[in-house]
């Protein structure tokens, strides 16, 4: 009994991490259902951000801005950011967003909108 109690408990936990886990990584925020419709109208010069999939909050560590440019770290792997993938118009979200595709086993972004750095 102490063994099936044992796996239950490593099972839930298990569980919980993942879900925790994957919540830190989510850029939509659920808590803050006023902001749906303002995600589903985001869209940049590659269409619209989207589709079902969800952007990827970005920490400031993983992203930057050299003469106009944008470069994001997809998955460890650092990211030109095409000016057609960049989204304008304020972020109401406060956070860099990233929303990834992937080509040929490499990340690219779809759509990206920065934050401010702190």
């Amino acid at each position: 009994m102490n063994d099936d109690f044992r796996y239950a408990t490593l099972t839930i936990l298990a569980v919980m991490l993942s879900i925790f886990a994957s919540g830190l990584a989510r850029a939509h925020d659920h808590q803050r259902p006023e902001l749906n419709s303002w995600y589903e109208s985001l869209h940049s010069g590659k269409g619209p951000c989207c589709d079902g999939s969800d952007a990827k909050r970005v920490d400031d560590a993983d992203w930057d801005s050299k003469n106009g440019h944008y470069r994001v770290r997809i998955d460890g792997e650092w990211v030109d950011v095409p000016q057609e993938a960049v989204v304008g118009g304020p972020n109401r979200a406060g956070r860099t967003m990233v929303w990834p595709y992937y080509q040929d086993g490499h990340p690219k972004a779809r759509c990206f909108m920065p934050g401010s750095m702190s």
